[in-house]
C-alpha cells in the first residue's frame, strides 16, 4: 500500500522525513540527525519542538492514524444513516491501519512502543480518535440510528473494541481458512459494531 501522502496545508517536512526514516530503520536505528538531514533543517531546529526521537514519531503517528481514520469514513449519502456511515468507516479502518505501512513496520520492528498506548495511557492519537467517533456517535444520537448511551462511555467502548481487533488480529487469524481470514473477522467485527450501536 502506497504511504499516505497529505495534502499541502498538512504536510510537515519534518514528519515527512522521520516517517521515510521510520519506514527505512524502524524506530530505534532512527536518530534526530538522520531526521533533520532528510528534512533539510539543523538538529536546533528539531530539538525545540522535539526533545527526542520517540517525541517526534508520537507526533508522527497522531497525523497517520487521524489521516486513516478520517479517510476511511464514507462519504455522507441520501439515506444513510449515520450508524451505517459509522460502522463502515470503523471497519474500513481497521483493514486500512492493517495494510498502513508504518503501522506495519512499528508493530514488526518496535512493537514496544505501542505498548503504553495499550497498557498505561491515551496517547494524541487515541484522545484524536475518541473525538472523531464521539462526533459520529452524538450524530447518530440525534438521527435515531445509535443506540442513546452515555457519550464518552459508548465512544471508549467503540475505540476499545476496534483497537483490540486492529493491534491483535494476526494472532487470531488463519488466513487458509476462509471462516477464520482476515475477511471474515472484520465481518465479524460488523456484527459487533451494529448489535452494539443499534437502538
Amino acid at each position: 500500500m502506497t504511504p499516505i501522502r497529505h495534502n499541502q496545508s498538512d504536510s510537515d517536512p519534518v514528519l515527512d522525513a522521520v516517517h521515510d526514516c521510520v519506514l527505512a530503520v524502524g524506530v530505534r536505528r532512527t536518530t534526530l540527525t538522520d531526521v533533520a538531514r532528510r528534512a533539510g533543517v539543523s538538529r536546533m531546529t528539531l530539538y525545540r519542538r522535539w526533545p527526542d526521537v520517540r517525541t517526534l514519531v508520537g507526533d508522527l503517528m497522531t497525523r497517520e492514524w487521524v489521516s486513516v481514520a478520517v479517510e476511511a469514513m464514507p462519504e455522507r449519502r441520501a439515506g444513510t444513516g449515520t450508524r451505517t456511515r459509522l460502522v463502515e468507516g470503523l471497519v474500513a479502518g481497521v483493514r486500512a491501519f492493517r495494510a498502513h505501512p508504518l503501522f506495519v513496520k512499528i508493530l514488526d520492528v518496535d512493537p514496544e512502543l505501542l505498548l503504553p498506548y495499550v497498557l498505561d495511557r491515551r496517547g494524541a492519537s487515541q484522545d484524536a480518535l475518541l473525538k472523531l467517533v464521539s462526533g459520529a456517535l452524538a450524530e447518530g444520537h440525534a438521527d435515531g440510528s445509535v443506540r442513546a448511551d452515555h457519550l464518552d462511555r459508548q465512544a471508549r467502548s467503540v475505540l476499545l473494541v476496534v483497537q483490540s481487533f486492529t493491534l491483535s488480529l494476526r494472532t487470531m487469524t488463519d488466513e487458509d481458512d476462509p471462516d477464520l481470514n482476515s475477511a471474515a473477522f472484520l465481518g465479524e467485527l460488523r456484527d459487533i459494531l451494529e448489535r452494539t450501536l443499534t437502538p
